[in-house]
C-alpha cells in the first residue's frame, strides 16, 4: 500500500469521526467511527492481506467502547477509551521492561536495527508517553465539552504523538546498529 493510501486508512476514521460529530452529534460521530473503523481494517487487509496487530487492537476498542456508547446513550465510553488504549501501551511496555522482553524490538525490529540500550530506552520513553496521554485524556474530557474533547482527540493526540515520535529521531541515530554488509552483497554467494 502507498504511503497516502496508507494515511487515509490510518487516519481516515479518526477524520470521519470528526465531521459526523461536527454535523451530527457523538452518537452518529460514534457509529461513523466504528463503520471507518472497519472499512480501514478491510481496505487494508485487501491492499497487503493482512492486518497488522495494533489496527485489530484499536478496532476492538472502538467497537467496544463505541457500542457501550450507543447501546448505552452515554458517550462515557467513547471518552475513556483512548485513557484505555493508552494505559494498555503502556502496561504492555513497563511489563516488558520488567521481564526484560523487549516489546519495541518485537514490534518494530524489521523498521528499525538499535542497541538493545536502545530499544529499553525507548520502550520506556514510549510508556512514559502513553500514561502522559491517558492522563491528558482523562483531564480533557473531564473539564471540556463533548465538542472540544473531539477536537482534542483528533487535533492533540495524533499531533503530539507524531511530534513525540520526531523527538525520538536523535536518539534512534544515536543507537541504531549499522548493518555489517549491504543486503545485497549479504545474498550473493
Amino acid at each position: 500500500m502507498n504511503p497516502y493510501m496508507r494515511l487515509i486508512v490510518e487516519a481516515g476514521p479518526l477524520a470521519a469521526f470528526f465531521v459526523s460529530n461536527s454535523k451530527f452529534g457523538i452518537m452518529t460521530g460514534t457509529a461513523v467511527f466504528m463503520a471507518a473503523t472497519l472499512v480501514a481494517l478491510l481496505v487494508s487487509w485487501h491492499f497487503e492481506r493482512r492486518v497488522p496487530v495494533m489496527p485489530v487492537v484499536g478496532a476492538g476498542f472502538v467497537l467496544v467502547f463505541g457500542g457501550l456508547t450507543l447501546w448505552l446513550n452515554d458517550d462515557l465510553f467513547i471518552k475513556i477509551k483512548p485513557t484505555l488504549v493508552n494505559l494498555l501501551l503502556a502496561t504492555v511496555l513497563f511489563v516488558g521492561h520488567a521481564t526484560r522482553r523487549n516489546v519495541m524490538k518485537h514490534v518494530l525490529g524489521t523498521v528499525l536495527n538499535l542497541t538493545d540500550e536502545g530499544w529499553r530506552t525507548l520502550g520506556l520513553r514510549w510508556a512514559w508517553f502513553f500514561l502522559l496521554l491517558a492522563g491528558l485524556n482523562e483531564a480533557v474530557w473531564r473539564t471540556l465539552s463533548t465538542d472540544d474533547w473531539v477536537n482534542f482527540k483528533v487535533f492533540g493526540i495524533m499531533p503530539l504523538t507524531l511530534l513525540f515520535s520526531m523527538l525520538q529521531a536523535p536518539f534512534i541515530l544515536r543507537h541504531q546498529v549499522a548493518d555489517e554488509q549491504p543486503r545485497d552483497e549479504a545474498a550473493a554467494p
